[in-house]
């Protein structure tokens, strides 16, 4: 079982707790996910972009939301159509609108494929450590979740997962590229791998995708050859759009077809999408801040392990470091000065969110106070 963070909510005043509700069996034990929300002046926890939208982004936003909701006594278009062909375009690789799906983040994104390929009777494989929301939503969907391990270094052996596919026969199979927490990506070859000795579907979660090196293929080459392969994304990360709630997938117009039998209706609001095209109309823009990222990235690997630290290589906007002999009193203690990181992953390791230049010199000064 995966132990997510939480609240401790407590018991309310009535003494009831959810022991007395008749909640599903599977669900009982498990606790919300959720990375802390604290008021504290350095927020590097969450994997947000460093950046807020600029002035003329804000502007054109605000303009066109204006426009749109002239037309909130009407539903949003139920198919997010011209939305799905600007998504389109923005990822190439050919694809077209029919072969583009959106939803309320990339966690919807997931839940929905689970909610039309998983289910009562059904399983999904994943490889941890990873992205801890897909066990999360597997359990929430009514399906089986089989953890497999990484390698010691967190890498991912591509024998020993198409065995461990051969011997579960998970009717879904996710993979991170890049991972979360690691940052490391997977490459074409070993995702084919996989996707060959895979029964079912298998979802590539590429949230992060903008922030990898340049000249890092992505999953989406692969889409042609392959109808049963899902590749996510979001607007979240790089785009900075987190507070929106824009993720968004690429697959075969079959799986698009599949997905409209489950969601909701209109779960994609006018709003939403108006944003969401407005950031990728200007997504040259926007994306300006990822290389700045990325260097702030290696420099912050490198000062971590140049105090004896290790860290893994990471082609996302976050790094995890160790191995800490109590990772809880070094968490604790960037708390108290201030700067707020993710206590995530195996034991003896923490994540820190890559954020400005400014922000990552107060994670620095106060992890060197520390150590």
């Amino acid at each position: 079982m995966t132990a997510y963070l939480h609240e401790d909510r407590g018991k309310p005043a009535d003494g009831l707790s959810l022991t007395d509700l008749p909640l599903r069996a599977d669900l009982r034990g498990w606790s919300p996910y959720g990375a802390p929300q604290l008021d504290v002046p350095v927020r590097l926890n969450t994997n947000e972009s460093p950046s807020s939208p600029s002035s003329d982004l804000v502007e054109a936003m605000t303009a066109a939301i204006r426009t749109s909701m002239g037309e909130l006594n009407r539903y949003p278009d139920r198919g997010a159509t011209a939305l799905r062909t600007d998504l389109a375009a923005y990822l190439g690789h050919g694809l077209v609108a029919e072969q583009v799906w959106a939803a309320n983040g990339s966690n919807e994104v997931i839940q929905q494929i689970l909610q039309a390929f998983g289910g009562p009777g059904r399983s999904a494989m994943g490889f941890e450590p990873s992205y801890a929301v897909h066990a999360n939503i597997a359990i929430g969907s009514a399906t089986r979740w089989i953890a497999c391990a990484r390698e010691d270094d967190f890498g991912l052996d591509p024998g020993k997962a198409v065995a461990a596919i051969g011997e579960h026969r998970p009717d879904v199979v996710f993979l991170t590229s890049p991972n979360n927490p690691t940052g490391d990506v997977l490459t074409p070859d070993v995702i084919e791998k996989l996707i060959v000795a895979a029964p079912g579907m298998v979802i590539v979660d590429e949230a992060y995708f903008e922030f990898a090196r340049a000249g890092t293929p992505s999953a989406l080459s692969l889409l042609a050859a392959h109808p049963r392969l899902i590749v996510t994304r979001t607007l979240s990360k790089a785009f900075g759009l987190a507070g929106a709630r824009l993720g968004y997938l690429a697959a075969h117009p079959l799986v698009i077809e599949a997905l409209e039998l489950i969601r909701l209706p209109y779960h994609l609001s006018t709003l939403t999408q108006t944003a969401a095209r407005v950031a990728l109309a200007h997504r040259d823009e926007v994306l300006r801040t990822v290389e700045a990222v990325r260097a702030e990235r290696e420099t912050t690997a490198a000062w971590l392990r140049g105090r004896g630290l290790r860290v893994v290589d990471s082609d996302a906007n976050f790094l995890l470091f160790g191995h800490l002999p109590d990772r809880h009193a070094v968490w604790e203690g960037l708390l108290r000065r201030g700067v707020l990181i993710r206590e995530v992953g195996p034991p003896g390791w923490l994540r820190v969110t890559i954020g400005t230049a400014g922000e990552m010199t107060a994670f620095r000064a106060a992890l060197e106070d520390l150590l």
